[in-house]
């Protein structure tokens, strides 16, 4: 099932906005719990600093030999005037936590002692209490006088209000990030349903088109880039259609300037190889009888007839590309590693001439179905192609052995690296990968010979060429067995 676009923008959009909305949720309240925090550390930093004042007054008053002993005496009338100038309930402790007044007993005996147990280890503290809906802080801290602890006051202070205020900021705060979140979900909904129609409309006739109706069209009234867009695949399918027009008018003449061509390379090669056997011969027989200055002559003679036997050879190869027929000849069982091993033997004579060896490694009973003769054409370009292009004085290696059920001939020799654009045009007539050092007699279509015997007999062939060395791979699937062969 295809996924339309729209339910995945709808997703997104629906999972962007609750994320949005949660975390700046927990944003508002995490502020607002702060901003509680502070106004009441705040409020109770000063209710402390108003009660050291009326407790040194009362102390300079009244001059004790123990500040300890009289705090505890003074504790009712202390705890009365606190409670009155602050207006929050009062409990006076002992340095040791015992309770010695209180304004409102059931406060401070039922209330949690976190905050005591700060305020008896020497330090200020308090606890905030919440039992909806009331929200309460204990505030306690050890009194000093003369550098001694003499102690403790701790007072109980109703914040209710500020924590119901600070709710129904936050509730009214919520709600409206809510009704902005929801009508921007639905506008980005209206939004992305008024892009994607047009989208939709735009795959199904991409679809239509793939399955060959040219003849669709899109029309939206939108001048936005969608339109445009629309406009553009309107005149693309024109364009299409004018090209697959113009491609079927051609298509004839193309076939027949083909023909053409191949009737033309074909009456070329033809005129040449008369004239130049007639020159062959000829000059063969001068070479024979001549009698006036030898070694001239005898110079002269050998080139005209390498010369000659050059291009009679050009002739036979432009000839056997411009077949490009394939060859229906019979097939019969052939030992194809017999025919290389047999080449091997008849090329070593030149590779001896290039000062390079032939090193060969063939298994026995490669037999296939092809023909020898091609065969053996195949195996003497790519043996000639790899003397005359390796380097000096280099070994060049044969191998032929089965792979997976099939047949396969590698032929490497050291040389000049070849570039990835070069291996890719190797098989093409008249092309020279060394272009800048040809070897005399060749004009490149040996390759492009062995690429048509190979299609011939529905084989494979790859050049590759690695660290200064390339290595010709010819594989070929129509194999048959040692026994089958003896019996054909």
């Amino acid at each position: 099932m295809i996924r339309r676009i729209s339910l995945k923008f709808l997703l997104g959009l629906l999972f962007i906005f609750v994320i949005s909305f949660v975390v700046l949720s927990q944003t508002v309240q995490a502020f607002i719990r702060t901003n509680n925090q502070d106004l009441i550390t705040a409020e109770l930093t000063g209710l402390k600093n108003n009660s050291n004042v009326y407790v040194r007054q009362a102390f300079l008053i009244n001059h004790y030999s123990s500040n300890e002993l009289y705090f505890g005496e003074m504790a009712e009338e202390l705890g009365n005037t606190l409670k009155h100038a602050t207006g929050n309930s009062v409990g006076i402790y002992t340095v040791n936590g015992e309770l010695l007044y209180a304004s409102d007993k059931a406060v401070f005996q039922q209330r949690e002692h976190n905050d005591l147990q700060e305020a008896l280890s020497g330090k200020t503290a308090y606890s905030i209490q919440t039992h909806e809906p009331q929200t309460s802080v204990m505030f306690s801290y050890p009194v000093i006088i003369d550098g001694a602890k003499v102690g403790i006051l701790r007072y109980f202070k109703d914040y209710s209000l500020l924590y119901q205020q600070s709710d129904r900021i936050l509730d009214v705060t919520l709600y409206i990030t809510l009704a902005i979140f929801t009508a921007a979900f639905l506008f980005s909904f209206i939004l992305s349903r008024h892009i994607t129609l047009p989208l939709g409309k735009l795959a199904h006739a991409s679809s239509q088109v793939r399955n060959g109706n040219l003849d669709v069209r899109i029309r939206l009234r939108r001048k936005d880039e969608i339109g445009r867009l629309a406009e553009n695949y309107n005149d693309m399918i024109d364009q299409i259609g004018r090209q697959i027009s113009m491609i079927s008018k051609d298509r004839d003449q193309l076939k027949e300037l083909h023909q053409q061509e191949k009737r033309f390379f074909d009456n070329i090669t033809h005129e040449l190889k008369t004239p130049l056997t007639s020159i062959l011969g000829y000059a063969e027989l001068i070479k024979v009888n001549g009698e006036r200055d030898p070694v001239f002559f005898e110079k002269g003679m050998n080139h005209i007839v390498e010369e000659s036997r050059r291009l009679h050879t050009l002739v036979l190869k432009l000839l056997e590309v411009s077949r490009q027929v394939k060859n229906n000849g019979r097939l019969e069982a052939v030992d194809a590693g017999a025919v290389l091993r047999d080449v091997c033997e008849s090329m070593d004579i030149k590779a001896q001439r290039y000062k390079k060896n032939l090193r060969i490694e063939i298994e026995s009973d490669l037999w296939m179905m092809g023909q020898s003769d091609r065969m053996r054409q195949l195996f003497i370009n790519l043996i000639d192609n790899a003397i005359k292009y390796s380097w000096p004085l280099s070994e060049i290696k044969v191998t032929g052995f089965h792979t997976d059920g099939n047949i396969r001939f590698v032929i490497g020799n050291p040389s000049e690296a070849i570039s990835e654009e070069q291996l890719s045009n190797l098989f093409k007539p008249f092309y020279l990968a060394h272009a800048m050092n040809p070897e005399q007699g060749s004009v490149g279509l040996g390759l492009s010979i062995v690429k048509s015997i190979v299609d011939e007999l529905e084989g494979s062939i790859s050049v590759t060429s690695h660290n200064n060395r390339t290595l010709v791979t010819v594989e070929f699937g129509r194999m048959i067995a040692a026994e089958e062969a003896d019996s054909q």
